[in-house]
């Protein structure tokens, strides 16, 4: 799949120093080594503690905003599996301060200014129930970054994250305003397939998106879902 990006990414003009190495210390894995090593070299990463981001995934909420448009005017945005916050900072500087911004996650997450952050499990039967009754409204997006903790074995690690984006689904379908939009994670491979099939009953437009920051060895690609059709009898 290409990504159809203009590779004049906003967050492309990073630090360009010298390549940091990182030598393998004694009880240290070397895998453990290779993603320190990545790390100090990913200038995602820089940038993330140079504007004080959480994490370097701040980038992949502003470059696919910054594509589809799916924030502009918005005023009810849920974040599902928030931890540990970096997309609620992005979502507190692109929405207007009358907007409403919910973090979901298991975690304890670290208040962000301008967002209201629960512990809970979005899995729970009455989470959209308890979300709709603090709301104001229904939601005009949902977001989801999740992935499931690595096992270390690609298969049952890649059920296990579609399995979460398919109840993230279930999720929006059941809190979304009509013409709403759903964006979430998914890893490329033959079982997102049915994932698409639902997502293109429900929404007029769903699109597969690589955006820059997503790193190109990573299996990680997301899908933008707008245009919510509505549910059945209710709208």
């Amino acid at each position: 799949m290409s990504n159809g990006w203009n590779k004049q990414s906003t967050t492309r003009s990073r630090t360009r120093g010298a390549k940091v190495r990182v030598k393998t210390a004694r009880g240290r894995k070397n895998s453990s080594t290779r993603w320190l090593q990545r790390q100090l070299n990913d200038p995602y990463v820089a940038e993330a503690q140079r504007l004080g981001y959480r994490s370097r995934a701040a980038f992949k909420l502003i470059e696919l905003d910054e594509k589809y448009q799916f924030l502009k005017g918005v005023q009810r945005v849920v974040d599902l599996g928030c931890a540990p916050g970096g997309w609620c900072q992005v979502l507190t500087q692109r929405l207007n301060d009358n907007a409403q911004i919910v973090g979901i996650d298991l975690q304890e997450v670290e208040p962000v200014q301008g967002a209201d952050i629960w512990v809970m499990d979005f899995l729970e039967p009455n989470a959209e129930k308890r979300l709709m009754e603090r709301l104001n409204g229904p939601v005009d997006v949902v977001l989801s970054d999740m992935a499931n903790s690595a096992t270390g074995h690609k298969q049952t690690d890649h059920i296990r994250t579609m399995a979460l984006c398919e109840a993230a689904l279930d999720f929006a379908i059941k809190v979304l305003a009509k013409n709403g939009t759903f964006v979430s994670k998914v890893l490329q491979g033959g079982s997102d397939n049915e994932l698409m099939k639902r997502m293109q009953q429900h929404f007029t437009s769903v699109k597969h998106a690589k955006p820059p920051s997503s790193r190109q060895d990573s299996v990680e690609w997301f899908v933008v879902a707008k245009g919510f059709k509505g549910r059945p009898n209710v709208e």
